[in-house]
């Protein structure tokens, strides 16, 4: 489709007027042979576009900034997540990209971000790479008529130019060559030095991060999935590793989204349109729904290693662990058409607990929600991460951190209010290791956990017997059919009690250390909502 005048204005406005060929909206099947016959990918056997993103196979951190001028100054939470950097290096670094761009393709897809027409954004993405058109495409929300596409002025703009690289001559406030660049002001972000994906959508949820707040809206960093014909909305959050994707995925439910949401007055809404999500060791019996995906034309398989017949070997992370599939949602049989959803009745924080100690499901109250919200545990494991020999406690402010630009107590406060004025039920569930720590003990059964889940959205956990958990003073079941009594108290599963004892107080300092930097901006019945310091 040729890129209607607007657009081409847009362009020109950004200093793009002088590129080689403007490919506007294009379908997936014309992006995957462009791809293709460019050597940005190869097709697998199963029909996916398997591309790599190395040496970068996950997000930069330290490579993200956002710019310090009027309207971010005063209301972003500066610090080492949210790193300031000068308007007049933004303003260098893109007349460099302006420069860089001559002469070369360009690829402009116009979306949404938001299914709730009442909050939603308007974004749109250019890149030099074909496949990331796609990856825009899957990953956002997709105007269904061209009388929209007419209308469409962008709220927000990617210009994504991956193989360049910064030099220090452009800008010494760069940590490399690799950059992310969020001006909030112009609704202008910068990419470069870097392939993977994930860098174009997390960077426009930290956009809606910071100006849905003001709106009403929380914004999450979540997946959500409802009842089969409406209602009962749950609401999942976790780090990766922790079971958000999977266990939002259940055939007996509707999928509203697995990453990222608002809850609004009215209820919850998907800020996407597709999933982003891990492929290491995918399988048909763990993952069916996601297994079948596989099986698309249109998805995008990332950093993938592929069999010599071409097909994907999941249990390969020579690339990366951090493998990745990108497609529609509606590729999940049992997505919402909408990607709307009523107000949340039960909020789950998923965690991977590699000590061993915390309960595999423990109802919170409100102040103990805040905690839990800020605390954003959970831990990885040896071989995740170089130089990770043992189990290492890992803190991720409202489970989102890297992309919460306002301060954390800002969204934990929204949160807690929604808790209090819906009386949405709310737990802690741990699929992390059961029996001992990493390494001892064993993984909690994915059968286990799907079933003490489903317990909690079904209201059975509403009225049932609890017992109060010593140290970190968790509200925990003491029976759910289905689920051995004695894995409900982790210290029984422990052969020695007294490292289990060991373990939990180690545990309980780390929270408390952790939570030391939120204590003057919350309530102080959140402050004693958290674990002892050391067992009595």
């Amino acid at each position: 489709m040729n890129a209607p005048e607007p657009v081409l204005r847009h362009l020109a406005e950004l200093g793009l007027d002088r590129t080689q060929t403007v490919y506007y909206n294009l379908p997936p099947a014309r992006l995957v042979e462009l791809s293709v016959r460019r050597g940005e990918g190869r097709l697998t056997a199963g029909g996916p576009l398997a591309t790599r993103t190395d040496p970068h196979t996950g997000r930069s951190p330290n490579d993200r900034f956002i710019v310090r001028e009027e309207t971010s100054e005063d209301a972003v939470a500066w610090g080492a997540t949210n790193r300031p950097i000068s308007e007049d290096a933004f303003d260098r670094l893109h007349g460099a990209m302006k420069r860089y761009a001559t002469g070369r393709d360009l690829f402009v897809r116009d979306c949404y971000a938001g299914a709730d027409p009442r909050y939603r954004v308007r974004v749109r993405v250019i890149t030099e790479k074909a496949w990331h058109s796609i990856f825009a495409h899957n990953m956002f929300l997709r105007p269904a008529t061209e009388e929209e596409l007419e209308e469409f002025e962008p709220d927000y703009t990617v210009l994504d130019l991956c193989d360049f690289k910064a030099t220090e001559k452009v800008n010494a406030e760069l940590n490399s060559s690799t950059f992310v660049l969020l001006h909030l002001g112009r609704g202008l972000v910068l990419i470069g030095g870097t392939n993977y994906a994930g860098e174009i959508k997390k960077s426009i949820f930290s956009a809606l991060n910071f100006v849905l707040p003001d709106k009403g809206v929380l914004p999450m960093h979540c997946s959500a999935s409802e009842a089969v014909g409406g209602g009962n909305t749950a609401v999942f959050f976790g780090l990766s590793g922790t079971g958000k994707t999977t266990l939002s995925a259940d055939a007996r439910r509707v999928l509203i989204g697995d990453d990222e949401h608002g809850w609004s007055e009215e209820g919850v809404f998907n800020f996407e349109g597709g999933c982003y999500a891990k492929a290491i060791r995918l399988s048909p019996e763990g993952e069916p729904e996601i297994y079948d995906t596989t099986r698309e034309f249109g998805t995008l398989a990332e950093n993938v290693a592929l069999l010599p017949d071409r097909s994907i070997d999941f249990d390969d992370a020579t690339i990366t662990e951090n493998t990745r599939l990108s497609y529609p949602i509606s590729f999940i049989p049992n997505a919402s058409e909408d990607g709307m959803g009523g107000v949340p009745e039960t909020v789950l924080f998923l965690t991977a607990d590699a000590f061993g100690v915390l309960p595999p499901i423990a109802k919170l109250t409100p102040e103990q929600a805040q905690y839990h919200f800020l605390s954003g545990y959970t831990a990885k494991v040896a071989g995740t991460e170089r130089g990770v020999t043992e189990p290492k406690a890992t803190f991720s402010a409202c489970f989102g951190e890297p992309f919460m630009v306002l301060p954390p107590s800002r969204y934990a406060e929204m949160l807690g209010e929604r808790i209090e004025r819906t009386g949405a039920r709310v737990f802690l569930v741990n699929t992390g290791w059961t029996g001992g720590p990493y390494g001892t003990g064993e993984r909690m059964k994915l059968a286990w956990t799907r079933r003490m889940v489903d317990a909690a959205l079904a209201g059975e956990l509403d009225s049932v017997e609890t017992e109060t958990e010593p140290v970190f003073g968790l509200e925990v079941p003491v029976a759910i059919d289905g689920v051995p009594d004695s894995v409900l108290h982790p210290r029984q599963t422990w052969a020695d009690t007294d490292a289990y004892d060991a373990k939990a107080s180690q545990l309980a300092e780390m929270f408390a250390d952790n939570f030391e930097k939120y204590r003057e901006n919350v309530s102080e019945e959140v402050r004693q909502a958290g674990p002892a310091r050391a067992m009595a």
